[in-house]
């Protein structure tokens, strides 16, 4: 049997899957193992929301970008902080709601990043794959009308769970000691070990695609941060209540 050090460093992303549905049973059993994450001060502010419609799948598919895969995964389900539900409970015990602030806001986030890692975890252990779905953050305002969000509620990630169709190679990730710094924040040797990582990188990438790109990561990285990224998330977020105090 594979262990969980092992099975934790074999993660890849697919996003080619075949026909073969995810029993009822096994996926409630997934479910109650993402339940089962750390949640701070037992908020346990994450929400999931299962979408079987195959015309709400394509919608979401097209609004994310065009990933056809939300459309042909096993199960595809979105995960969203929820402070609404624990809200509820202000007025019942005649409290002022200050779920505003962004501490509230960072909780409720973190809550659904370690639920749904759990949740992927356990996946990934019974032989299933997955992909995350940022993009449906590309239209927040729709797939939040689509699936009925209220207030105090907001789309993080999209998930798709189902039997791999793909064996893609895992992603080489940066250096071990680029990204664990001893006592205080340094970049001493940093910049020689990601110019070899770089070389890494574009390697997997020319063999990954077939002679594609072959962009290294601090190429990637560059341009990804030298870009205004869904500069319409603020005044989204605040519509639904997270006004950042």
């Amino acid at each position: 049997m594979q262990s969980v050090i092992d099975l934790l460093k074999s993660h890849r992303s697919i996003r080619k899957f075949n026909n073969e549905a995810i029993a009822p049973e096994l996926l409630t059993e997934l479910l109650l193992a993402g339940q089962g994450a750390a949640t701070s001060s037992f908020l346990q502010g994450a929400t999931i929301i299962r979408i079987t419609a195959k015309d709400t799948r394509k919608e979401i598919a097209r609004l994310a970008g065009k990933q056809t895969y939300v459309e042909t995964a096993a199960e595809f389900i979105v995960f969203c902080a929820d402070l609404k539900r624990a809200g509820n409970y202000c007025a019942a015990y005649n409290k002022p709601f200050a779920g505003d602030f962004t501490e509230h806001f960072i909780i409720a986030t973190v809550d659904v990043a370690l639920m749904a890692q759990s949740l992927v975890a356990a996946a990934e252990s019974v032989g299933l794959g997955i992909c995350y779905i940022g993009g449906i953050r590309n239209n927040p305002h729709e797939v939040s009308k689509i699936l009925g969000l209220p207030r105090g509620v907001y789309p993080v990630f999209g998930l798709c769970l189902g039997y791999p169709d793909q064996n893609p190679e895992v992603k080489p990730r940066l250096p071990l000691e680029v990204i664990v710094k001893q006592e205080v924040y340094n970049e001493v040797g940093d910049a020689a070990a990601i110019a070899q990582y770089d070389d890494r990188i574009r390697e997997y990438y020319r063999s990954r695609t077939g002679g594609g790109h072959g962009v290294s990561w601090s190429e990637q990285v560059a341009e990804l941060l030298s870009e205004k990224s869904r500069p319409h998330m603020k005044a989204f977020l605040a519509e639904q209540g997270f006004t950042f105090k």
